[in-house]
């Protein structure tokens, strides 16, 4: 099966573009994005009522589109090439997911806080989702994090 976006011609300045007008939209301020290439990592930062956001895309090192999808050396230019359609797939990735997640507030499906939780900047400039992810591993062994139980979901 194909990944969404896969072979996607948009650039990535184009999709950061197209995710500062759609969060602005929705009444978003301080709207940043960033690229640290060296770093694997690029990042949609926004502010939103008295929320920041911050959504993180981990990438693969250039170094690792080394060989193609059948083993053969690429050459630098096409090694490059790879990698450069992977930041953008998963740009465009993004801005699915924030168009999903959007629509899902305006819909009422969720709250923003509920939408956006993982990704709510807390005080100390880390994330929500980072604090607990640290933590999941100590909680799941230690047994605080109950087995899914049939019924209703608890409110």
């Amino acid at each position: 099966m194909a990944r969404y976006a896969e072979g996607t011609e948009v650039a990535v300045e184009k999709s950061q573009a197209e995710l500062k007008r759609l969060i602005e939209r929705y009444g978003a301020r301080k709207v940043l994005t960033f690229d640290d290439q060296d770093e694997g990592v690029s990042a949609l930062q926004f502010q939103i009522r008295d929320r920041q956001v911050l959504l993180r895309l981990r990438f693969p090192a250039e170094s690792e589109f080394r060989l193609d999808a059948r083993g053969r050396l690429r050459t630098d230019n096409a090694r490059y090439n790879a990698w450069d359609a992977e930041r953008r797939r998963l740009w465009r990735s993004l801005v699915m997911v924030v168009k999903a997640k959007l629509e899902s507030v305006e819909s009422g499906i969720e709250t923003f806080d509920e939408a956006f939780l993982p990704h709510l900047v807390m005080e100390g400039g880390g994330t929500i989702g980072d604090r607990v992810l640290a933590e999941l591993p100590r909680a799941l062994a230690s047994g605080f994090l109950p087995a899914l139980a049939a019924g209703r979901p608890q409110a």
